[in-house]
């Protein structure tokens, strides 16, 4: 079998663990093993039964008390327990945040290799049960190396890069049996947990699942002159994103930050203003379908990597796009 942690919020599966799932069911086709998927939280039950669509034949919904919230160590502890009841030979996550540190402590607990950010897996032999070894291709450096790596052992630990695989769903959708699992858990699981959440304004754009992104980096100017990138957003539908060095100077929050320490953005186009394009941010922005970049400086190492690119001042070019997209909306 192959297993996938995947993360739900309110019965609806997150997008990058959807994308992830996309992957292991292309593994399980190519060595014809079953795949299965482990939830937390509440209504974990209503995102388990909707995963058939993604070829999911088997899920295990975690139930415990304190699992709930967050609980990384304990996560993790319920993830191992789950991985001895079922025997997969591999077990897969989204590289987000999450995925990489619940995965990280299962596989620690399990004894086992874990590989992080892969975007190719290939088993020798012609079933990933076979118990030979797997070959990895995976990113380091922020997405700026390739490496190949090789995973041996009974059990392995693998998370695929980000946005590395678009999601889709199965030609023939499956059945799922899901089933409830409640883990033993000690005192020192539950250490570090989520105790309270702030739920984001009601109508906002998740920057992670936005469609298009509006993004402002030093060449604003200061937090005033944000306002006109967050008119052009909220007139595309889209969310506001921003460079590191505009959270480190205090004008937006780190919420709002694309890049390797921040949110990696997949939207359909990226609008980059005065961004001058660091590796880091490049790490974050790169998985767009299309940049288009504002900036003064031809010569920006963003301009790269854009399909289309405006030299201008971005206080003149960003007004003069949101008059337009205004007087197209009332004719």
């Amino acid at each position: 079998m192959i297993l996938a942690f995947v993360e739900q919020d309110g019965g609806r599966p997150d997008r990058s663990s959807l994308e992830a799932l996309t992957f292991a069911r292309r593994l399980a086709m190519s060595s014809g093993d079953a795949l299965g998927a482990v939830l937390f939280g509440s209504r974990a039950g209503d995102a388990a039964a909707a995963l058939g669509m993604f070829g999911v034949s088997s899920a295990w919904v975690i139930e415990h008390p304190a699992l709930d919230s967050y609980a990384p160590a304990a996560w993790g502890r319920a993830m191992t327990q789950v991985v001895t009841a079922s025997s997969p030979v591999i077990v897969l996550a989204a590289g987000n945040d999450r995925g990489q540190e619940v995965l990280a402590y299962a596989a620690t607990m399990a004894g086992a290799p874990m590989a992080a950010n892969c975007v190719e897996i290939r088993a020798d032999g012609t079933s990933a049960g076979a118990g030979a070894p797997f070959e990895v291709t995976r990113q380091r450096w922020g997405g700026s190396l390739l490496e190949d790596a090789r995973l041996e052992g009974t059990v392995r630990f693998v998370t695929i890069a980000e946005h590395a695989t678009p999601s889709e769903e199965a030609v023939a959708p499956s059945a799922v049996k899901v089933e409830t699992f409640t883990p033993t858990l000690s005192d020192a699981d539950l250490r570090v947990r989520v105790v309270a959440r702030v739920a984001p304004e009601a109508g906002k754009i998740s920057l992670a699942d936005a469609r298009v992104v509006v993004g402002g980096g030093r060449g604003v100017g200061g937090s005033e002159a944000f306002s006109e990138l967050e008119e052009l957003a909220g007139l595309l539908h889209g969310a506001v994103g921003v460079s590191r060095v505009v959270t480190s100077a205090g004008w937006r929050p780190h919420s709002q930050q694309v890049g390797q320490t921040g949110t990696r953005i997949a939207p359909d186009i990226y609008i980059a203003c005065g961004i001058s394009g660091a590796i880091q941010h490049i790490v974050g922005c790169k998985a767009a379908k299309a940049i288009l970049v504002i900036n003064t400086d031809r010569e920006a190492p963003i301009m790269s990597r854009a399909a289309y690119a405006v030299i201008g001042d971005l206080h003149t070019v960003v007004p003069a796009i949101s008059a337009e997209i205004r007087r197209r909306q009332a004719s």
